[in-house]
């Protein structure tokens, strides 16, 4: 198959092109940005004109609930989620039922999504057996099924010890860890951010000091094992702050955010909206503040949807008892652009934010648009509207704190290996 993307604006952010151009697949690889190869014909053009072509859109946070959760969601219609917002590439966290702590389960999940031919995916395996935080598992078999890292998701390790043995496990074969910093004593029982809000309408409180106190033992650990540690989603200003001087020491450490507290905060729980009850919790406006300022700056390596899509039954409880979780895969672009407009960053920064950096974390060659690449491409229309709406989503789960906003931004086409996977409706 061969395509030609015709009159684009195309935008790589690893090597900072940004030019009009004409973009030539052939073989599900590009073979040329601008002129057109010699002898080349196409089988399908496709117009682009006032619109911008930019690498396959790279989620470090997608739940895809299989194995184990189908009945929140299947493979099939989250990778449709994933098409239709542009992401080629996306990691899976390993809080499946069972969690992805066996060879077996890994080889299971990816043979399932190449089946489909749509997104790639690239699961994280489980640190420690069935996610207790008690015995590591076999990460190195985990690692030749296709693993390219090692979580507990949102389960906590109470015991130092054992993940002191797993940093140096995974330093001593070159794996990276990835962490969410959470106390488990000090978040214990709490479902919203420690502040007047909290107090106001009577719920469980989660202090900021649950994520730094975490924050500082991992960081910690990093010196003393020389580990490659991912910090998910951060929260807080403070935890930003304390990743910043980590990074100035030279620790070997990442991080990233969710859409979610990019651009929300405690203010808006509004009366006790369950689709606002997130892991972590949404805080104060000074934490999100610095968290757009820390993306802005690198501090903070990438942007992530955190996509947890919740059945009804789950999620339209009382607060308190509602599962946390929003729904984003189809949500990073439009409100990465945003963010950029907001914060003044360029088109092309906000766009490595979602594709070359978080392939830099995952170790992918990928979220890049060079020729000899291969052409996994998201396109999309910079001015057009639309409202985020449970009919216009196609994720099986419609929980999340947007329903009812305007988005800016909308995906026309994606391809995966110089195939179109998703094409928006005219």
């Amino acid at each position: 198959m061969k395509i030609k993307i015709s009159n684009g604006r195309v935008i790589d952010p690893k090597t900072q092109f940004d030019s009009i151009a004409d973009v030539y697949i052939a073989a599900g690889k590009i073979v040329s940005i601008g002129a057109m190869p010699a002898g080349f014909q196409a089988n399908r053009v496709i117009d682009a004109t006032n619109q911008i072509v930019c690498p396959g859109l790279v989620d470090l946070a997608a739940r895809l609930r299989e194995p184990g959760f189908e009945y929140r969601a299947t493979l099939e219609s989250e990778m449709n989620a994933a098409c239709a917002g542009g992401v080629t590439s996306l990691a899976c966290p390993p809080d499946t039922d069972p969690p992805l702590d066996e060879p077996g389960l890994v080889e299971m999940l990816k043979f399932r999504a190449k089946n489909l031919n749509q997104a790639r995916v690239y699961p994280i395996g489980a640190l420690t057996q069935k996610l207790e935080g008690l015995r590591l598992t076999e990460m190195a078999e985990l690692r030749d099924a296709g693993c390219v890292g090692f979580s507990q998701a949102d389960a906590p390790i109470s015991d130092t010890q054992v993940l002191v043995r797993a940093l140096e496990y995974a330093s001593t074969f070159g794996f990276t860890v990835w962490l969410r910093p959470e106390d488990a004593y000090l978040a214990k029982g709490g479902v919203a951010h420690d502040g007047f809000v909290a107090t106001r309408l009577g719920l469980p409180a989660i202090p900021v000091s649950a994520e730094t106190v975490a924050v500082a033992t991992i960081l910690l650990l990093v010196r003393e094992t020389n580990a490659r540690v991912h910090l998910c989603r951060l929260s807080s200003a403070q935890g930003v702050d304390m990743v910043r001087r980590a990074k100035a020491e030279g620790l070997n450490i990442s991080c990233d955010v969710s859409i979610n507290h990019l651009h929300l905060s405690e203010m808006d729980i509004g009366y006790f909206d369950p689709n606002y009850h997130l892991s972590p919790p949404l805080r104060s406006t000074r934490d999100r503040e610095a968290i757009r300022a820390g993306l802005a700056d690198g501090t903070i390596d990438a942007l992530c949807s955190n996509h947890t899509p919740v059945d009804d039954d789950a999620k339209q409880m009382p607060f308190a008892e509602a599962e946390a979780g929003a729904t984003g895969l189809e949500l990073l672009l439009p409100l990465a652009l945003k963010w950029a407009q907001d914060q003044g960053v360029s088109l092309a920064n906000a766009l490595a934010r979602i594709t070359h950096h978080p392939a830099q974390i995952l170790g992918l060659d990928a979220g890049h648009l060079t020729v000899g690449q291969v052409a996994d491409v998201c396109i999309f229309n910079p001015e057009s509207r639309w409202q985020v709406i449970p009919a216009n989503l196609r994720s099986q789960g419609k929980n999340t704190p947007f329903l009812g906003y305007e988005m800016q931004g909308a995906v026309t086409f994606t391809l995966v290996d110089g195939q179109v996977v998703f094409e928006a409706k005219k």
